[in-house]
Parts: C-alpha cells; sequence; structure tokens
C-alpha cells in the first residue's frame, strides 16, 4: 500500500479539497495521514473524516509590520522540525500540499527528504506560502488557466479545484425537512465561508423585510454570528455552519449570496447555482477574491456585488436582478467544461509516487 500525506490549513478552503480527494486516493490503495496545525480548522475537519492526523507549530509570514514577525519565524522553523520527525516516521510516497502557512515547513521537509510533492493553488494568482513552495515541488496544479503565467514553467498542470462528490447528491426534499421551510417559494442561500462574513451577515439581516417578501432564506453565518432574536421570523433559517447536510441546502436553493473564495466558487459552478459574489475587500485581503469574483463574472457565471458597495438596499436590488436572469447564468454554468480535476490530481499523484 502506498502512504500520502496531504497538508493545508488555516480556512476550510484549505482542507475541503483534499477531503475531496480522499475517496479517490482510498480507491486506488493508498494510506493517508495528514499534518495541519495544532488547533487550526483543519484539525476538526480531518479528524471527523477519520483520518489520522499530527499537528506542528505554525506561523503566519507576513507582508506588513507586526510584532509577530519577530516570533513566527521561530514557530516555522519549529514546525519545520517536527514535520520532517512525522515524515521520517511514516515515510509516505508523497506529498500534497493545498496551502496555507501550516503547509510551508512540510513541504520544506518533504523536499529535503527527497519526497515528491505536489502543490495546488486555488486562487487565480498565487499566495505568498505557495510562492515559497514552488522550488521544492514536483508539480504545481492551478485552478483557473490565467493562473499558468504566474506559476513555474515545465511543472506547472492547469487541472481545476478538486469538488467533493457528495456535493451533487444533496435531496431538495431533505433539505425542506430539514430547514421547515416551504417548497412553493424561492430560496435563497447565505454562505460566507468557514468563518462568516460579517459585512454580508449585516447587510442581508438590515434588508430581512424586503428579502423575506420574495424568498426564503438560509443563512450560514459562520461560528459565533447567530442572532437569536431572528430565531422565529418566518421563513429565516440560520446556522453557524454545516457538515454533511450542506449538499440538500444547495440543492434547495434556487440562488446564493457567497464569499468568492476559490473553492467556494467552483462548488457553485459545479452545482450550477447562480450567485451574487460578495469578494473580500482589498482591505482585508491581498483581493484574490475580487479577481476569482471578475473571472466569473466575465464567464456569465455569477453576478457581482463588491464589498465597498454593498448596502441593503443595492443587496435586494442585485438579489432580485440574479433570480429574475438566473436561467442565463445557468445556461452559461452548463457550458463550462467539466475538468474533473479530482482524476487529474489523482492521476498526477499515481504518477509521481
Amino acid at each position: 500500500m502506498k502512504k500520502i500525506i496531504l497538508t493545508g490549513g488555516g480556512t476550510a478552503g484549505h482542507v475541503t479539497p483534499n477531503l475531496a480527494l480522499v475517496p479517490s486516493l482510498r480507491d486506488a490503495g493508498y494510506e493517508i495521514r495528514y499534518i495541519g496545525s495544532y488547533a487550526g480548522i483543519e484539525k476538526g475537519l480531518i479528524e471527523q473524516a477519520g483520518i489520522p492526523y499530527y499537528g506542528i507549530s505554525s506561523g503566519k509570514l507576513r507582508r506588513y509590520f507586526d510584532l509577530k514577525n519577530f516570533t513566527d519565524p521561530f514557530r516555522v522553523l519549529k514546525g519545520y522540525s517536527e514535520a520532517k520527525k512525522i515524515l521520517k516516521n511514516y515515510r509516505p510516497d508523497i506529498v500534497f500540499s493545498k496551502g496555507g502557512f501550516v503547509a510551508v515547513p512540510v513541504v520544506f521537509a518533504a523536499s529535503r527528504l527527497h519526497i515528491p510533492v505536489i502543490i495546488h493553488e486555488s486562487d487565480m494568482t498565487p499566495g505568498l506560502a505557495n510562492k515559497l513552495c514552488f522550488s521544492s515541488a514536483a508539480r504545481v496544479c492551478c485552478n483557473f488557466p490565467e493562473t499558468l503565467q504566474y506559476l513555474p514553467e515545465g511543472k506547472s498542470v492547469h487541472t481545476g479545484c478538486p469538488i467533493r462528490d457528495e456535493l451533487k447528491n444533496g435531496s431538495r426534499l431533505a433539505g425542506l425537512k430539514l430547514t421547515g421551510l416551504k417548497a412553493e417559494k424561492p430560496v435563497l442561500m447565505i454562505i460566507g465561508g468557514s468563518t462568516g462574513a460579517v459585512a454580508v451577515n449585516n447587510a442581508v439581516r438590515a434588508a430581512l423585510p424586503q428579502l423575506l417578501a420574495a424568498y426564503q432564506i438560509v443563512h450560514l453565518c459562520g461560528k459565533g454570528n447567530l442572532d437569536k432574536s431572528l430565531d422565529k421570523t418566518e421563513g429565516y433559517v440560520q446556522y453557524e455552519y454545516m457538515g454533511e447536510p450542506l449538499k440538500d441546502l444547495f440543492a434547495m436553493a434556487d440562488i446564493v449570496i457567497s464569499r468568492a473564495g476559490a473553492n467556494a466558487i467552483c462548488e457553485l459552478l459545479a452545482l450550477k447555482k447562480p450567485a451574487l459574489l460578495i469578494p473580500l475587500g482589498l482591505s482585508a485581503s491581498r483581493g484574490d477574491q475580487i479577481l476569482n469574483a471578475e473571472s466569473y463574472e466575465r464567464k456569465g457565471y455569477s453576478k457581482v456585488l463588491h464589498q465597498e458597495n454593498l448596502t441593503p438596499e443595492r443587496l435586494v436590488q442585485d438579489v432580485n436582478d440574479l433570480y429574475a436572469h438566473r436561467g442565463q447564468y445557468r445556461q452559461a454554468m452548463e457550458k463550462a467544461s467539466d475538468q474533473d480535476a479530482v482524476h487529474k490530481i489523482v492521476s498526477l499523484i499515481e504518477e509521481l509516487s
């Protein structure tokens, strides 16, 4: 049996593509282990999937001044030492990295031990963590074809982003039963990512009277972001986070409001869900979500509302426009080629291990 180490963390977007590979890797005969941070979001998600998990020290490499810049390099060095020890003991045939700063010491340690590494970049332009790892990788996979221009020549491959198959098997009736919503009225789903999206949550709640006149709402608002005062609002249900039944909520949704993380928008494309994308702004990110969203808007897959223009009134206007033209968005998404990213990536893993 061949062995593989998966790594990546910091957000669910660095973990769920790894989880999407797991069934096919097991079918191909791989024994799987995961390396992440001591207590990041990846720990709970991976342990829930029944995959043995190793935690290591991790630090963030920032482009701006922060006192932690003086201490985090030592955490990274400690993480490198811990990762090297794990890899020596486990002796995997290959490492697959989905990115995030916890992956950097793992990739460096694997390279030092001459273990082949495959990296995957989801966003339009590569993040700093993955950039640091390019020289240590045997292959670099990417989600968008436009990303190839930023990647090393000769070892970069456009694969698309791995999507969990189970998301495609949701039941609308199961979603309605779970939420208590009605079949005869359209359903608007709001999903802000694993940590939620406060600006989006606030705008949605401020616009509830207008939105509820036309739609029922299922709101995934992120950990700690529930508003208990809205619990008995007819036609509105809220959850911090949704695990396995997420597939049924997607099946139930007619339209979606979402952030524009690469994994999230790839899932929306795979499920053919018309979406209003509200990308994280430049004040809180390097702009990758803006590029992701604009790419999908150009292709006709989604409508975009930039956060600096987000008001309750504009939100209602754009949601109504999205719903009115939902058929056009679905038609554009139907024409998108099915990239079968899982098959492409697992084939690369088998080739190199």
